[in-house]
């Protein structure tokens, strides 16, 4: 990869938003988001439904491709390649055909879907809605993309996927249908099955909001755990309570927009943007 897709920040720096746009169609989604998570980080972005928060992690998961702006994960631009336009003036014509020429005068083209998929490898991502395959057990569902996407033998995927389903509590669970688990116990899986590929970077996109309440906790102490262990972690949620003991880095939405970051004590106990004074003033 040429040096022109890698940024020069400090190695520390795991995941940079910069300047991020989405629209789709006439929404605009994302409005100028600029956001940077260090490694080993916890990332928990607060605010309004419908302020942009899963539209950003679907983003960072090349999900969806932003629609302005650049997004990079240790240095690597994701989704895009920026080159030098050619000096041959019809090449150059035929690169802005197939690209589109940058205000620094750079070419930039979508990635091949073979190179999105190897970075987006590296990013483990946790739905609201389990996702597990209903035919599978808890076991296979662990052991299903390691095998299929990076090629490991079912005797090696099947010893991880125990070592994951142990970390997760879920040990005595392994050959049970998602049917025969709670709630909980799926998303549990579902957070085994991202760790699965060994990713550098886990996103949550809301991962209790599905559940019942007395269920929470259970998947709330897992994402602890790895938070603890040093895993870099951006989580869209609901529950302050998570954000004010295992956030590193607060981030405040509204509208598309960035309107707060800081510590859990800076943002939640002493916002100074009256938006974000407002939204915590009726949910604490």
């Amino acid at each position: 990869m040429s040096n022109m897709n890698k940024t020069d920040e400090s190695s520390d720096l795991m995941v940079k938003v910069q300047a991020a746009h989405k629209f789709f169609d006439d929404l605009h989604v994302l409005k100028g988001v600029d956001l940077e998570v260090k490694r080993g980080e916890v990332c928990v972005l607060l605010g309004p439904s419908g302020s942009g928060k899963s539209t950003l992690l679907r983003c960072i998961n090349e999900l969806e491709q932003v629609s302005g702006g650049r997004i990079y994960l240790n240095g690597e631009l994701l989704g895009m390649v920026e080159e030098n336009p050619s000096s041959n003036p019809i090449r150059a014509l035929l690169d802005r055909k197939r690209g589109s020429i940058t205000s620094e005068g750079k070419l930039l083209r979508k990635l091949p879907d073979k190179e999105i998929a190897r970075q987006r490898a590296k990013v483990g991502m946790v739905f609201q809605r389990f996702n597990l395959f209903p035919h599978k057990t808890a076991l296979e569902n662990v052991m299903e993309a390691p095998m299929q996407v990076k090629g490991l033998s079912k005797q090696k995927a099947k010893s991880q996927a125990l070592e994951l389903l142990e970390r997760v509590g879920l040990s005595d669970r392994d050959d049970h249908y998602p049917s025969q688990l709670s709630g909980g116990q799926q998303q549990r899986v579902a957070i085994a099955r991202a760790l699965a590929m060994e990713p550098e970077l886990m996103l949550f996109d809301e991962p209790t909001s599905a559940l019942d309440p007395e269920l929470v906790g259970e998947v709330l102490s897992v994402m602890q755990d790895l938070a603890r262990g040093g895993m870099t972690m951006i989580v869209v949620t609901h529950e302050i309570g998570f954000a004010r003991e295992v956030a590193d880095h607060v981030v405040f939405m509204d509208e598309g927009k960035i309107l707060e970051q800081g510590t859990p004590e800076q943002v939640i106990n002493h916002p100074q943007n009256p938006r974000t004074q407002d939204f915590f003033s009726k949910v604490l």
